[in-house]
């Protein structure tokens, strides 16, 4: 049976969870991931996680918060005045926004405290300092062509 290596294109179902067994998501319903293991284009975990199945596998990856989002990075969370929100927005904690920095890069932030005066905002990625689990099943493994030159 072909195993899942590095450089493989590979389909996924997952349902990822919590610690406290929420779940975050899922691809229950849609059609499977897609991803090239080893690309980054999912967290190393995740990647780590499918090394080795083979079509038809199962199985549940605990990924620490290090090979996940990582820890929250207290210097993504900021204090921005009330004064310079748009007059159409009621700062609201929970209230996901998008800012942009001086060089025109859009990244998500979400209010997460309000004050009279101002509003906190972070902008970490809402599963940064979090352990995540992951229900995986295998569906479909596509290697890279290898030529053999004579």
């Amino acid at each position: 049976m072909n195993q899942v290596k590095s450089g493989d294109k590979v389909k996924v179902h997952y349902h990822g969870k919590l610690r406290s067994g929420e779940t975050f998501d899922t691809s229950a319903g849609r059609e499977p991931l897609e991803f090239t293991v080893g690309s980054g284009q999912v967290i190393k975990g995740f990647d780590d996680g499918v090394m080795g199945m083979q079509i038809g596998d199962k199985k549940t990856v605990e990924i620490p918060v290090t090979d996940a989002y990582g820890e929250k990075d207290q210097d993504r969370i900021v204090e921005f005045p009330k004064s310079q929100f748009p007059p159409d927005i009621k700062p609201e904690v929970g209230l996901q926004l998008a800012m942009s920095d001086g060089q025109g890069q859009s990244f998500p932030v979400v209010i997460v405290e309000v004050k009279e005066e101002s509003v906190v905002l972070d902008a970490n990625h809402p599963l940064a300092g979090q352990d995540l689990i992951f229900d995986i099943e295998l569906v479909e493994i596509n290697s890279p062509s290898r030529i053999i030159m004579p």
